[in-house]
């Protein structure tokens, strides 16, 4: 498993090596969002979908920006930083060139209250789940408090964080559900009719179903950045759609499913413009354990003994993926690559259920997507796998962009998906902390004192050799609590016409790109 990530890791830098030449200024960047129809919201701070991170990259700038290269965060809005002794106070020097699409600069105070806007206990914003990291956040969400006492304002452009436990802060504030909102402005009504932020880009309009159009903000802190004049980007969750498109020419970059891998590593042309990375992603099957049979640990366990996973892998995700172990993916230093998956073993299974009181099996409702690599198909070929143990599925098909809101309402019995696993270990298997409320990330409701005890021995531990090996026992505990089912780890391949260059090997979702880097050589259909 190691070696097939090594080799894909190899085939990352050769097409990101390839693309080192002298970037051009000028055209338009024809992206996709292809994980559904349509966008959430324009609001980013609403969404916990990967849809909407992808127009996020563009409109907003995060405390923290994912450096692609050296797989790890890097400063964004902030020039420098100092901790202190004990590790828990941050204190930023932040950006004095950066800019709202306004014209405004940024201050501490935008910080300061976006991140109190976040954690508004009645509004349930995804990012709440890395901003209660800072001391204080947590009252705010429930009321007990009016702002977070862990954010300080020192000066205009001075901001002092404390956080409730030893944590490198870029692995929180790096993503567009903690981007940062011009205070002022975005109390008004209006403004997220056309939202304004510290991106690269602009916002200019958003027709829905159709596509989201940007222009370069001119005054972008980066000198000489963003390359591009204009960026589209279009939703489009259908694969086949995208193929099209892309084989046409119509857009520049394509997320392909695991049918269209095969077919454009088969394609001599095709096969040269691929970029692939393993993602930072488990796909998975979430049980709710106020669904009775699933609230037993051995009916989870005896579903993941009765599926093949193996050979939905070989056989429909075409290879393009990584067995999943436990929840943590093998990109994570706290992955441990002794642990074994669980066997296919419908006899185990069989045994498990009659212990838990359902010798005949029962039948459970499993909320799906029409998504190829975790949705329907996969839900499909794993029912005859789950009938021989005595266990019946009834398909609920849910569009992809109302996924994650069923799912945050704990509205299912049993949902497939694929969720953020990395890259920092400890933020991801917090959310499997009983603390952690469903509308963050802890989608299966999972609760168990011995889990989170070891969670808290992780936070305070200051050695790194030492909490990493609680984080193994951590979610080596997880894998035999079976919250999930535990399918496999994204192997994420893009596939990109020969004239755009730029783009990044991001393991923490081949998606996102840098939109300022990117840019168009004068071969691009829309190169003017």
């Amino acid at each position: 498993m190691l070696k097939r990530f090594a080799f894909a890791t190899a085939l990352t830098l050769a097409a990101f090596a390839a693309q080192a030449q002298e970037p051009r200024h000028g055209g338009t960047i024809r992206f996709t969002a292809p994980y559904g129809a349509s966008f959430v919201s324009n609001d980013s701070h609403v969404s916990n979908q990967i849809q909407d991170e992808i127009y996020g990259y563009a409109l907003h700038g995060m405390l923290y920006r994912w450096d692609a290269s050296a797989g790890k965060p890097a400063l964004e809005l902030a020039k420098s930083v100092s901790v202190s002794p004990d590790g828990l106070v941050y204190t930023f020097k932040l950006r004095d060139d950066a800019l709202f699409h306004n014209g405004r600069k940024m201050t501490a105070d935008d910080i300061i209250w976006s991140y109190n806007r976040i954690m508004d206990g009645s509004k349930n914003y995804p990012g709440a789940r890395y901003v209660a990291r800072i001391k204080g956040a947590t009252a705010v969400q429930k009321g007990e408090a009016k702002e977070i006492s862990g954010l300080k304002k020192i000066d205009d452009f001075t901001l002092e964080m404390t956080l409730t436990d030893k944590t490198d802060p870029g692995f929180l504030f790096y993503s567009a559900n903690t981007a940062i909102l011009p205070a002022k402005e975005a109390q008004d009504p209006n403004f997220f009719n056309k939202p304004i932020g510290l991106g690269p880009f602009k916002f200019v309009e958003h027709v829905p179903g159709s596509r989201m159009a940007f222009e370069k903000w001119e005054k972008y802190y980066k000198t000489g950045r963003p390359y591009a004049d204009k960026l589209v980007i279009v939703p489009m969750g259908e694969a086949a759609a995208r193929d099209v498109a892309f084989r046409n020419k119509e857009i520049d970059v394509s997320i392909l499913g695991s049918s269209q891998y095969v077919a454009y590593k088969a394609d001599a042309n095709l096969s040269k413009g691929l970029l692939e990375v393993a993602e930072v992603f488990t796909r998975n099957m979430g049980m709710n354990p106020e669904f009775k049979p699933f609230s037993d640990k051995r009916v989870r366990q005896a579903i993941n003994y009765a599926i093949d996973s193996d050979l939905i892998i070989k056989r429909l995700v075409r290879d393009k993926a990584y067995r999943a172990v436990s929840w943590l993916p093998l990109s994570v230093p706290a992955f441990d690559k002794d642990a074994k998956p669980y066997a296919y073993d419908p006899e185990k299974a069989k045994k498990l259920l009659v212990e838990a009181g359902y010798p005949d099996g029962f039948e459970f409702e499993w909320t799906a997507t029409p998504n190829e690599s975790w949705g329907i198909p996969i839900v499909e070929a794993t029912i005859p796998m789950l009938a021989k143990i005595g266990i019946k599925v009834k398909v609920k098909p849910v569009e992809t962009s109302a996924l994650g809101g069923v799912v945050a309402k704990g509205d299912f019995q049993a949902y497939i998906w694929s969720n953020t696993s990395g890259p920092d270990a400890l933020t991801q298997l917090k959310c499997f902390y009983s603390a952690t409320p469903r509308s963050s990330c802890n989608y299966t409701a999972f609760k168990n004192p011995a889990y989170d005890k070891l969670i808290d021995e992780a936070s305070a531990e200051t050695d790194a050799a030492k909490q990493l090996d609680i984080l193994k026992k951590a979610n080596a505990m997880l894998q035999d609590e079976a919250p999930v089912w535990f399918f496999n780890y994204n192997k994420a391949v893009l596939a990109y016409q020969p004239w755009l260059h730029g783009l990044q090997p991001n393991a923490t979702e081949l998606a996102l790109q840098r939109y300022e880097d990117l840019w168009v050589d004068a071969s691009s259909p829309a190169a003017k």
